[in-house]
């Protein structure tokens, strides 16, 4: 009996609203898009209190992409379906613990270096080697960072030894 019972149907898959990438895509677009028409009700800062853009206007514009990137995801799961594993790979506790270092090191030293020494783990993690890549990401993303959130939001990165240096200057 318990053989029949795990059976998909005679072999007939299931409606695309049983299978877990549709679950999970499903769940991260649905709090999304209550997130973002919770947006909707933010204040409008008067124009000579604003620094860069509004402030309703980056968890709108993030909540989109993560919408439009959940889609995109989900889209190509269906062409290409999940392996479902055991446990999981190394590189995930890897990429874990180096979100607790980013932490720490963004509090104690610096937001930038943090940054820095993040995307240098994760990539080395996931496997990349070559230590002129490492390099190019560990300085080229934090400086696309820094220049995203400094010029066109306005906004200014917390106190800490590298950016103490910029601010100075």
């Amino acid at each position: 009996m318990n053989n029949v019972q795990n059976k998909k149907r005679a072999n007939k898959s299931l409606p695309f609203f049983f299978k877990d990438e549709f679950k999970v895509s499903f769940v991260i677009i649905f709090i999304s898009i209550i997130l973002l028409i919770n947006t909707f009700t933010f204040d409008i800062v008067p124009p000579i209190l604003n620094r860069g853009i509004q402030p309703a206007t980056f968890p709108k514009g993030l909540l989109v992409l993560i919408i439009t990137l959940t889609s995109i995801i989900y889209y190509l799961s269906i062409k290409k379906p999940w392996e479902i594993k055991k446990k999981l790979p190394k590189p995930f506790f890897f990429t874990l613990l180096s979100f607790f270092l980013f932490i720490f090191v963004s509090k104690t030293l610096d937001f930038f270096l943090a940054i820095s020494l993040l995307s240098v783990f994760v990539s080395y993690f996931w496997g990349e080697r070559r230590i002129f890549y490492l390099i190019l990401v560990s300085v080229i993303f934090p400086i696309i960072v820094f220049i995203f959130f400094e010029t066109i939001l306005g906004l200014r990165f917390p106190p800490g030894v590298i950016t103490n240096i910029y601010y100075q200057v």
